[in-house]
This record gives structure tokens, C-alpha cells and sequence, in this order.
């Protein structure tokens, strides 16, 4: 099986460069893999493995992951060390006091993005994920965390090119995928995306129960706290905000819908 583009000097394997960028820059201590279950880490998992280095494998449970990539992560791969927050969401979410929004994903910090510290850390990152991935270099140090560097083995490759390689390693994948309108799997109701939140709010309503109980005792902590004047207050309960963090909108006390600046 071979992922090939052709250039002006020739024909290159795309699975064979990833392989030899895994081999390149192995640490001595071996690489800490970043899993996830989507397809993106499924085939990097597969390409460390072939590569034959040094590696351990961890999942970052974050409390809202979806219940079926959960059980296929356990049904597939047992030797994915699975690791539990130290916080929940719900928690989470009454500390900061509001919701995580497109902007500030402070979730992403505390619940997903934990773990390899001083180590070279494998992902699936891909410039075909999103304009502010196409930023990323294959190679890179953590802002964060500078004892943390990323390598990034895929990064050039295409959706297309990824389950082409799925499909021909014959890799079970998250059933999820097969569902319409799920091309990527992440936390329940991620705020990336409203159209998103929405669907995943009807295809799993325990998570939206949660959402909006977590922003009520949001809301009523940050009245108490004096963070939000009643007086110029968009919404006048937990209900309302969770109404604006799932829409896109807030709503004004003469009742008019508007966009909500920050996150519209």
C-alpha cells in the first residue's frame, strides 16, 4: 500500500517519509503518543508501530467524550493507556464561570491537552484540519510548556489520504464516522462549531441536561460573585446563557435576539 504525489523530482511515498520522520527524531526515552480514537491518531499509532521505535500511547478522557468512541477505544485499543481528569467539565465550566466558547476553549487546556511533559510528543495534527492548523510545523515546542515538543508525522497529508490508509491497513474505525455529518469526533458539543452543538445536543441529551445545569450553577456563581451587574446582565438566568452558548446569540431584556460579539 502506498500513499504516493507526484513532483517535479519525482514520485514520493507519503507513507515511507512519515515512517522515516517517526525514525529521525526518536528519542532516547521513546515518543509519548497522543491517542484519541479519531481516525487522524488511529493511523499515526499504526505508522509509530511499524516504524519499530520507542513509544507509549495515552488517552486524555475528558468527561464529555462521545459513549461510543469511549467503548471502541476500549474494544480495540487496550494498549492506549486511558487517563482520567483530575476535573470535570461540569466543574470546570462553574469555576470559569461561563461556558467554553469558540474563542476561549479553556477546556482543550485542562482536560485534553495534559500529559508529556519533557517528552517529544506524536500527534495526528494536519494542515487540512483548519486554516490555524496550516500555521503548525511538522516539528515544534509546546508554547505552553517548552520541555514539550510536538512532532507531527502526517501534518501534509489529506482527509482522503488518511482513510485511504485506513482502508488499506484495514483499521476498525469509530462507528460514529459513519453517521451523517460526523467527518470528526471530539468532546460532545465542542462550541467549534454551533450547527455542531446543536445535532450532538439531539443525539445526546444527557450531555445537554449537563451543559445546562453547569451553566445555571455557572450563571447564579458568577451573580454571586459579582462578576455579572443584574443590572446590564444579557441573560437573566443559567437557562438564557446556556440558550446563548448553543445558539451563537444572547438575548437583550426587550427581548430582541443579537449576535453575541465575541462568538457569533
Amino acid at each position: 500500500m502506498s500513499l504516493t504525489d507526484d513532483t517535479l523530482t519525482g514520485t514520493i511515498d507519503k507513507v515511507a517519509v512519515a515512517i522515516e520522520r517517526i525514525r529521525t527524531f526518536e528519542p532516547p526515552e521513546g515518543y509519548y503518543v497522543a491517542f484519541s480514537g479519531g481516525k487522524d491518531s488511529q493511523v499515526v499509532l499504526d505508522l509509530v508501530e511499524r516504524s519499530g521505535v520507542k513509544f507509549d500511547a495515552h488517552m486524555n478522557l475528558t468527561t464529555v467524550d462521545p459513549p461510543e468512541l469511549l467503548k471502541f477505544v476500549r474494544e480495540h485499543y487496550g494498549r492506549v493507556e486511558l487517563h482520567r481528569p483530575k476535573t470535570s467539565m461540569y466543574k470546570l465550566i462553574v469555576k470559569k464561570r461561563l461556558p467554553p466558547t469558540r474563542h476561549v476553549r479553556y477546556c482543550c487546556d485542562h482536560l485534553k491537552e495534559r500529559g508529556g511533559s519533557g517528552r517529544v510528543v506524536v500527534t495526528g495534527i494536519r494542515w487540512a484540519e483548519s486554516s490555524r492548523r496550516k500555521q503548525r510545523r511538522m516539528t515544534e515546542s509546546c508554547f505552553r510548556d517548552k520541555t514539550r515538543v510536538f512532532l507531527h508525522p502526517i501534518i501534509d497529508w489529506s482527509d482522503d489520504e488518511v482513510w485511504e490508509y485506513i482502508r488499506s491497513r484495514e483499521l476498525p474505525y469509530c462507528s460514529l464516522y459513519d453517521e451523517p455529518g460526523q467527518t470528526r469526533i471530539g468532546c460532545v458539543m465542542c462550541p467549534f462549531n454551533h450547527r455542531q452543538m446543536q445535532r450532538e445536543a439531539v443525539r445526546w441529551p444527557q450531555f445537554a441536561a449537563m451543559y445546562e445545569r453547569a451553566c445555571v450553577a455557572a450563571f447564579d456563581k458568577a451573580m454571586a460573585d459579582g462578576v455579572f451587574d443584574p443590572a446590564t446582565c444579557n441573560w437573566r438566568d443559567g437557562h438564557e446563557m446556556y440558550e446563548w452558548w448553543i445558539s451563537g446569540k444572547t438575548f437583550d431584556r426587550d427581548g430582541e435576539d443579537r449576535l453575541f460579539p465575541l462568538d457569533n
